[in-house]
């Protein structure tokens, strides 16, 4: 239906122009984010009635409404990439000549995957802030609203010390306000361990009220006024100024304030992307149909529809939540362009990684072989880590990294260097098993980590020793993976060589019983090309360097993240 519909409006724009003294006809196909396609419909017509064209070629446009993760997915796809969290879209999605998706962190989670996904432009032409949605009831006895200012610490307080509030978010893998949500309560957090105690507080409370779709996650607020209605429905969510604004245009019996919390999050902010794709011809169209979406009337248009401009002013007609700003900040611009490392706001890749990793160790089940390379090396100090040792460092991560899976996680420990089984180099030290049962367990073998003094690094036999055994345990519905750390080089000259690894990793791939092989290099000694070469000869995974071995933790949740592969 969506093909025949984007057919039909073009072919509409093109009789439309024939008039106009242009010739033949350009088609561009767009795709956006459903609450702004039918502003971004409006202008495209009144545009090509107009008489758009380029060269003298007459321009028609097609605007399809698409979830952005539906059409993430399909770009993934097509770049042979996959994105945390989401699934497979229909193969009806294709790529379309310019998306509009509702932030520019969709744009950076598949660059981060696929190095060939090069959008041009990228300019904000909406923005829509990010709230906490609270029932109005609710928002006035628990938080002072409208009269009281909040900010996101004091939310997290909240929430750590409630027992009647009820929270909930849009998974932050398939909804970019959600991530908005969830990047913020983690600021708010800050460092250290007890910050680390109230992020995993603060997700495990938001992952119980999740939903994987917006429209769920509304429907979970109260339908009505009487007390156990309210006791027993969503009680917060993070949500954007446009969600509050659509839900309340309804006329719900009960309505949403929309909290402003400080410091606000970069906003919903809905970047014009080129397809790296799209030809000369279809650019220079592309381009016209942006300039004609920065005109007043696109904002008039996109206050019909709840969303504010991109300088974060409304047009005529917004109907502005109580409490609400006059004017909220512009959106930052995304890196350089839509080809930057950075999204609106100044995020990058690697803090989007974080959260999402993070968010993937307590909500997506999983199996783990965690194998640590206890060679000597890892007794080098770290002077950015108050000289502790490369293990000490891995022993502080690792136990992070413990602390957010959820009882759905089945974990095993393995370590490794030369020798350490009779002529063996590694050595089982808990097997994969349930954190039901098995969580103190692991996470004191963790504490236990003790370097072996003069020990070398075998690494090659003790890869693919590992991959097998979690292949041989492998279940189905989970994501099963090998998350090897190492500092250095495969020096073992009793073992297997690298071409005697690979060849034996390509053998084991089985599509049936597919395995993440992940690595991560500490420090600068490891030989980035060497573990390239073993990750590679599985069916996924990759490589996530630490240069600065303090900065593990940030590393490891990022490869927990990653469904693809990386190369850090």
């Amino acid at each position: 239906m969506a093909i025949v519909v984007i057919l039909a409006g073009s072919w509409l724009g093109y009789r439309q122009l024939a008039d106009s003294g242009c010739t033949g006809s350009i088609k561009l196909n767009v795709a956006a984010a459903p609450e702004i396609a039918p502003a971004v419909e409006q202008i495209a017509q009144k545009w090509t009635s107009s008489g758009a064209q380029v060269n003298g070629t007459c321009v028609a446009v097609g605007v399809n409404p698409i979830n952005p993760a539906t059409m993430a997915a399909a770009i993934a796809r097509e770049h042979q990439v996959t994105l945390v969290g989401l699934g497979s879209a229909p193969t009806s999605v294709v790529t379309p000549d310019v998306w509009v998706p509702d932030s520019s962190t969709w744009l950076l989670r598949l660059k981060s995957e696929a190095s060939g996904f090069v959008p041009t432009d990228g300019t904000s032409v909406a923005q829509s802030p990010i709230v906490v949605a609270m029932p109005e009831k609710v928002a006035e006895q628990a938080v002072g609203w409208p009269d009281k200012q909040l900010g996101w610490k004091d939310l997290l307080g909240k929430l750590m010390t409630s027992n009647t509030l009820r929270t909930g978010i849009v998974d932050p893998t398939r909804d970019a306000a959600g991530l908005a949500g969830l990047l913020a309560l983690g600021q708010a957090a800050g460092d250290g361990p007890d910050a680390q105690a109230a992020k995993v507080g603060a997700l495990r409370a938001l992952a119980a009220g999740s939903s994987a779709l917006r429209d769920d996650l509304l429907q979970k607020f109260p339908h009505s006024g009487e007390p156990n209605d309210v006791a027993s429905s969503l009680s917060a969510a993070p949500l954007s100024e446009e969600d509050v604004v659509a839900f309340n245009a309804e006329g719900p019996p009960v309505k949403l304030a929309a909290l402003y919390l400080n410091p606000m999050p970069p906003p919903l902010d809905y970047p014009y992307a080129v397809m790296p794709e799209v030809d000369l011809t279809k650019a220079a169209a592309a381009t016209g149909l942006r300039q004609a979406l920065q005109q007043t009337a696109f904002k008039n248009a996109l206050a019909t529809v709840g969303l504010r401009g991109p300088d974060g002013t409304v047009g005529s007609g917004f109907a502005t939540p109580t409490g609400a700003p006059e004017a909220t900040p512009a959106a930052k611009p995304a890196g350089d362009d839509a080809q930057g490392g950075r999204a609106a706001g100044g995020l990058d890749a690697g803090v989007l990684s974080q959260a999402l990793g993070s968010w993937a160790a307590i909500t997506l089940p999983g199996r783990a072989l965690a194998v640590f390379d206890v060679s000597g090396s890892m007794l080098k100090t770290v002077p950015t880590a108050n000289n502790l040792t490369r293990a000490e460092v891995t022993q502080r991560a690792a136990a992070q990294g413990l602390s957010l899976f959820d009882d759905r996680w089945a974990v095993g420990v393995w370590v490794f260097s030369t020798e350490l089984d009779g002529k063996r180099p590694y050595k089982e030290v808990v097997p994969i098993s349930p954190l039901t049962s098995a969580r103190s367990q692991i996470q004191a073998s963790i504490g236990r980590l003790t370097p072996k003094p003069n020990g070398a690094t075998g690494l090659y036999d003790t890869a693919l020793a590992a991959y097998k055994n979690v292949q041989d345990s492998w279940q189905a519905g989970r994501v099963n993976s090998v998350l090897l750390f190492t500092d250095g080089k495969n020096e073992n000259a009793d073992g297997i060589s690298r071409d005697q690894l690979v060849t034996e990793l390509k053998k084991l791939n089985d599509p049936k019983r597919p395995v993440r092989m992940v690595i991560i290099g500490i420090g600068n000694e490891v030989d980035r090309n060497e573990l390239q070469a073993i990750t590679d000869a599985t069916s996924s995974g990759g490589v996530f360097i630490a240069p600065d071995p303090a900065k593990i933790s940030e590393i490891f949740l990022q490869a927990i993240s990653s469904r693809t592969g990386a190369n850090r």
